[in-house]
């Protein structure tokens, strides 16, 4: 095992990632930017390297700074967390050449499946349900229209370097092509340096379901379940839930085996999630693998009550897996709150927070790195905390949540906290009627 773990992020997942190391009695290494030498993974760490200055680019994603502070603690291991990063091959690569260890996937597997392209050619091969569109990288708009005329509008345009939804553009008719191709590529061209676009065909009111995997150093792969986050605006997740009020048994079954089947392609080892967009008519197709842990693990560790970040670091140190895949026993719903006001398209929401009351009582989790006197900087993602509510079942979970989000206090600043009050509410999301566009048609009201 290891004796010293280095954490390559912030917020609240390189607390989480702590908790667990000293429950696993491993020293923990926090890094750190100018702008959160206050923050409480710095406090709870036992070291902590400031790196460089606020910006991202300066600190978090700046490896030789983050390498010299592996070696100036002789930290034996580094986990990424989300986001950063997290799916660096690079970063990856470097960690081995230096002889610490990567918590997470091998440096070819992250390529494997960063690239969209080869990530869906790869899940051809091994038979798992793809969306219809293009065999590879599309170069010249005229190639484009063809294809799209083949598989028939709407189509989506995606970068293949793309996530966030940057370099995404869904095209309705023809004669939209050319503006959206456009704008597509100019997009994922600043945002990753890369202007690849493939085309695919727009599924239609989908739920994007995701499924938890794991896999170790020996070839075996299993699932953990499925999430549903199909609440989400411009594609990025705002609530998850599992089991997924869309899915059966059946289902469940055949997308468990397709995300196995994926996992082994590569030989995966580590956590990691195989997305799904699932049709009307319960037809799946893989969408895309993320390669590291996620933001709404908790959901899953609610509804099977295991550690998926000490799965992760077992894994990683060589230890086997053992068991089967598991189906949930409980439900659970995760609400990210984000430093966010909902009532201004949810504009980023930085500055004090001036009261913070976290909400308690049984089956509550919350998993946050703020507190009361905190200042949220602007320089990162807006996620302040994320609220978690298990229950027997989904309308318990439901009105568990609702208590919640009533308790969870945060002044100083605007949350997402109102929306997901209103959310918990709605009769269509009650009754687990909802897809990916289902925010685009909610009503938010000014309360009350």
């Amino acid at each position: 095992m290891f004796k010293k773990i280095l954490i390559a992020n912030r917020g609240e997942i390189a607390l989480r990632i702590i908790r667990t190391c000293k429950e696993m009695k491993i020293n923990t290494v926090a890094i750190y930017s100018e702008a959160d030498k206050d923050s409480l993974h710095v406090r709870f760490a036992d070291e902590a390297v400031c790196i460089g200055p606020a910006s991202s680019a300066e600190s978090y994603l700046n490896i030789p700074r983050i390498m010299a502070a592996v070696e100036i603690t002789n930290a034996d291991a580094v986990h990424p967390g989300y986001g950063f990063l997290a799916e660096n091959a690079d970063f990856a690569e470097v960690c081995t050449e230096y002889g610490v260890k990567f918590i997470g996937p091998s440096p070819e597997m992250i390529r494997k499946m960063g690239d969209k392209i080869t990530a869906k050619d790869t899940m051809i091969k091994a038979k798992v349900p793809v969306v219809p569109g293009s065999k590879g990288l599309i170069t010249k708009l005229d190639e484009g229209l063809k294809i799209a005329k083949k598989i028939g509008y709407p189509i989506i345009l995606k970068a293949t370097a793309g996530g966030g939804g940057k370099g995404m553009r869904i095209v309705w008719k023809e004669e939209d092509f050319d503006d959206q191709w456009n704008m597509a590529k100019t997009e994922a061209k600043a945002a990753f340096g890369n202007d690849g676009m493939y085309v695919e065909k727009f599924i239609e009111e989908p739920r994007h379901i995701e499924f938890q995997i794991i896999g170790d150093q020996y070839g075996k792969v299993i699932h953990l379940s499925e999430r549903d986050c199909s609440i989400q605006r411009r594609h990025q997740k705002l609530v998850e839930e599992c089991p997924s009020p869309f899915m059966t048994r059946p289902l469940r079954k055949k997308m468990g085996d397709a995300a196995i089947k994926a996992g082994e392609a590569i030989n995966y080892e580590g956590v990691g999630t195989v997305e799904f967009l699932v049709d009307k008519y319960k037809n799946f197709y893989f969408m895309e693998m993320n390669t590291r842990i996620q933001v709404e693990h908790p959901v899953t560790e609610e509804v099977i009550d295991h550690d998926l970040i000490k799965e992760q670091i077992k894994v990683a140190a060589g230890i086997k897996i053992t068991g089967k895949s598991y189906l949930p026993q409980m439900h659970a719903i995760e609400c990210r709150i984000n430093a966010e006001d909902p009532y201004n398209d949810f504009r980023p929401s930085p500055g004090k927070i001036t009261s913070f009351h976290s909400a308690k009582g049984h089956g509550v989790r919350v998993d946050t790195h703020v507190y009361a006197g905190y200042s949220v900087p602007p320089y990162y993602d807006s996620m302040i905390a994320k609220l978690i509510c298990r229950a027997q079942t989904r309308e318990e979970c439901i009105t568990k949540m609702e208590r919640a989000l009533d308790e969870f206090i945060v002044e100083g600043i605007k949350t997402t906290v109102p929306f997901h009050r209103q959310l918990m509410k709605d009769e269509n999301f009650r009754n687990g009627n909802f897809h990916t566009g289902f925010l685009s048609e909610f009503d938010l009201k000014p309360e009350e």
